[in-house]
């Protein structure tokens, strides 16, 4: 069966966003060779890329065009070719490749997703669809990268009032830019 995870860069004092919408300057901090490698990892283990509209729209914009380095080249390959879901009740139209645009309830597409075999879904950013993923217990997995920066300000990823889950943590890993990769697993029985 396939697994739900979330993969998010936060700021050390739990914003995923600046005050703007694509705010995302303190992602650089952590950004570096091993990041790179776990992201073209986690991608490879990908069967899709779970996304909201402004998360997708944004992601849609930089990666059908990314141009860089090597290992930036290997990214954009991934996150174009892998299936992509966007949950939107507004979106009509949808340009990157290999996009499904759903527009009815997330959560039962998730768990019918879910019970499937195949490789696992990562959603990317899209704290209001993380939200109700939150809330309806659906994540099997959550991995943050903690950025070294102390933001202030902005929009935190997990906001006050969401469903509470005690998680058991899997693995840290520090990364040489002092950033650090946390790894949670949901032990709650999501599939009764």
């Amino acid at each position: 069966m396939r697994k739900l995870i979330m993969w998010n860069v936060i700021t050390l004092d739990g914003y995923f966003e600046g005050t703007q919408n694509w705010d995302l300057s303190f992602h650089n901090t952590i950004w570096g060779q091993e990041l790179e490698k776990i992201s073209i990892e986690q991608l490879k283990a990908a069967d899709y890329l779970v996304f909201g509209r402004l998360t997708y729209e944004g992601m849609a914009a930089y990666w059908t065009n990314a141009e860089g380095e090597a290992a930036e080249q290997e990214v954009a390959k991934l996150m174009n070719s892998i299936p992509k879901l966007v949950f939107s009740r507004t979106l009509k139209s949808a340009e990157w490749n290999n996009t499904t645009i759903i527009s009815e309830d997330a959560s039962a597409e998730i768990k019918r997703l879910k019970q499937e075999d195949g490789k696992d879904m990562y959603v990317f950013g899209s704290a209001n669809l993380s939200e109700t993923f939150i809330n309806d217990n659906l994540f099997d997995e959550y991995r943050i990268g903690i950025a070294p920066v102390i933001l202030g300000n902005g929009r935190p990823l997990f906001k006050q009032g969401i469903a509470t889950e005690n998680l058991s943590l899997v693995s840290t890993r520090q990364l040489l830019t002092g950033g650090v990769i946390l790894k949670y697993s949901n032990n709650t029985d999501r599939h009764a």
